[in-house]
């Protein structure tokens, strides 16, 4: 085929070729294996290497519905698998952590520097000031017992557990601090992500967490360096009213009535005490809502802006969400921690590359990213990525794409890929009705997989 016929193919799928372009630009396997070997630990190369076991999840990721057997079936087929699909399986669940979490943030901070500063939300006004953060975790859930140790434990069972850090502004995630236990306690990975998200992130922070993080020591954690934070007040956390400073009470944007008060967090005698102001959003068929802050200035940052805020940030449960039903992390590839991290790594990784396409789709149809479907807008990715494949596999050298040479050309390149791309399938369906507020059960179904196996694990000898 000529090169007029390959530029013809290209242009009828544009979707594949933006993922293609972006991913190949990000993550080339001269920067996959430095990423590697500076945080490789124990772990080692031999005949499947590091560039290659990527390449081996991204195609059971995006073509094969998350099967690791077909991905790697397949590259057996090919001959781009020369050891057998067993020593794929052990090298996924032997890599280090400290590697899945330097994967992720790596190749996010680029993905952060190609997203269109159209595309960016805006908080509101009093706090535009700020760059916001929302932290939360997520444990992994569903792991397959493919392990003789997990064949005979009732129950579900967990793999890792991650503290996730996503920027409001573009809605890609940051980065994450994960743990092999699925049981740990993720409030406690906050000073280990801190230094992360300071290092990526520029101008002063809030963070916007949920009452799990409304403790002292992580309030401290949060404000360090002229940060601040706006965190779901706890019950545990006793609040004593300054009685120098009285109540104020306003209406929100939904007529809902809000108060306002001053105070200290915590027992006169502890040593971290703290001055906050308290606001409390009375919603009738609906628990309150109690937020606290260190912006204290109620004129500067009004209650009702605050509150809008806050209230967004149930968006990092939708990309979790997401995360797992869009992008295959129902479907467990490995069976073990280790394994189960670096898939739910891969997995945030794959949401923040729909998330870019999305941004540059919204520019250029003049819509909020928000109001176009991550789902939708994936399955035609999908759909395109496997009949790039299928044309690959039949001998057409679509694989020869030119890749973009630095930064500027590849946003060009996305620019000119994305500037009519549109389905109206796409456009998110929207709830004129909200559904109301359901708890979910809280019996324990879930095992930790790492605690299972940790017993296992022989003691070396002196």
């Amino acid at each position: 085929m000529d090169l007029a016929g390959m530029q013809e193919l290209w242009a009828s799928m544009p979707l594949a070729e933006a993922v293609i372009q972006v991913f190949r630009y990000i993550g080339d396997d001269a920067r996959l294996q430095a990423i590697f070997d500076e945080n490789r630990g124990r772990c080692y190369d031999d005949v499947i290497r590091f560039p290659s076991l990527v390449t081996l999840i991204g195609d059971a990721l995006l073509q094969h519905g998350g099967s690791g057997n077909q991905s790697f079936s397949r590259a057996r087929e090919n001959g781009e698998l020369k050891a057998s699909k067993v020593a794929a399986y052990g090298k996924l669940g032997r890599l280090p952590i400290p590697l899945s979490q330097a994967f992720l943030a790596e190749l996010g901070h680029s993905l952060r520097e190609l997203f269109p500063a159209e595309a960016r939300r805006r908080p509101p006004a009093s706090l535009r000031e700020f760059s916001t953060i929302t932290l939360d975790g997520k444990a992994i859930k569903r792991v397959a017992k493919r392990l003789k140790l997990l064949r005979k434990v009732g129950g579900g069972l967990l793999g890792g557990r991650a503290l996730v850090a996503i920027g409001y502004e573009t809605g890609l995630v940051i980065g994450m601090h994960a743990d092999e236990d699925g049981d740990a306690n993720d409030v406690r990975f906050v000073p280990e992500l801190l230094p992360l998200i300071r290092a990526e992130v520029e101008g002063i922070l809030l963070f916007l967490v949920d009452s799990g993080f409304c403790d002292l020591q992580r309030m401290e954690e949060f404000t360090d360096g002229g940060n601040h934070f706006l965190v779901r007040r706890h019950p545990k956390v006793g609040f004593h009213t300054d009685p120098q400073r009285p109540m104020r009470s306003g209406i929100d944007a939904r007529g809902r009535t809000f108060f306002e008060e001053w105070g200290w967090l915590g027992a006169a005698n502890h040593p971290k005490r703290r001055y906050i102001r308290q606001i409390t959003l009375k919603r009738p068929d609906e628990a309150d809502v109690v937020i606290v802050t260190d912006l204290l200035d109620a004129d500067r940052y009004p209650a009702g802006d605050l509150l809008d805020h806050y209230l967004e940030r149930w968006g990092i449960e939708q990309i979790f969400q997401k995360v797992t039903e869009v992008f295959h992390l129902q479907g467990l590839i490995g069976g073990t921690p280790k394994a189960t991290i670096f898939q739910f790594a891969f997995c945030l990784l794959l949401y923040n590359m729909i998330q870019l396409v999305r941004g540059y789709v919204a520019v250029h149809q003049g819509r909020e990213p928000e109001t176009i479907s991550i789902e939708n807008l994936f399955l035609d990715v999908h759909r395109q990525l496997t009949a790039w494949s299928v044309l690959v596999e039949s001998g057409l050298p679509l694989d020869e794409i030119p890749v973009a040479p630095d930064l500027t050309s590849l946003i060009a390149r996305l620019h000119a890929l994305l500037a009519t791309e549109w389905s109206d399938r796409w456009i998110k369906a929207t709830n004129k009705k909200r559904r109301a507020h359901v708890p979910k059960p809280h019996d324990r179904t879930h095992g930790s997989a790492y605690r299972i196996l940790k017993p296992a694990v022989p003691v070396p000898r002196a």
